[in-house]
């Protein structure tokens, strides 16, 4: 009993992790333009310069 109950928290945990680690909204889909050195999202249009896809959703009309 104590074993489920611990596992039922670390789960619990785990999503409240994950929901705090990755900030993208559904509908990002980010993809890289090499040849400009930025990531652009396929479904808003946001830009993102940097080497390693973005995590948090750029799109400006998106309510924080």
């Amino acid at each position: 009993m104590i074993l489920i109950a611990v596992l039922a928290v670390g789960v619990f945990c785990y999503f409240l992790w994950r929901h705090r680690a990755l900030d993208l909204t559904r509908n990002c889909r980010w993809r890289q333009v090499k040849s400009e050195g930025q990531w652009r999202c396929s479904y808003c249009g946001a830009v993102d310069a940097g080497s390693e896809a973005p995590r948090i959703c750029r799109n400006p009309e998106r309510s924080a």
